[in-house]
């Protein structure tokens, strides 16, 4: 055997065995990526591969007086607005 057939039959060997690899790998059929944010089912089995998960933050409430406070900011804010609308 010469070295120009030893090294064409090895090439043959390279080009089949990463077809096999392609094709265990799923990457013979490329699948599309989809515009958009993804799919809850999609971003859980992403996220499948973290150790610990986030723990679910409070959602915070605001006080009677809080919201009494913001309810007269707003009030004082028209009033000058309308009030520079008159002049």
């Amino acid at each position: 055997m010469s070295i120009a057939t030893l090294i064409s039959s090895i090439d043959a060997d390279i080009t089949k065995l990463q077809q096999a690899r392609a094709l265990l790998d799923g990457a013979a059929t490329p699948v599309a990526k989809k515009r958009g944010r993804p799919a809850k089912a999609a971003g859980a089995a992403a996220g499948a591969v973290k150790t610990a998960a986030k723990p679910v933050k409070k959602m915070r409430t605001l006080s009677p007086e809080g919201r009494a406070r913001i309810a007269a900011a707003a009030k004082a804010r028209w009033a000058a607005v309308k009030k520079a609308a008159k002049k």
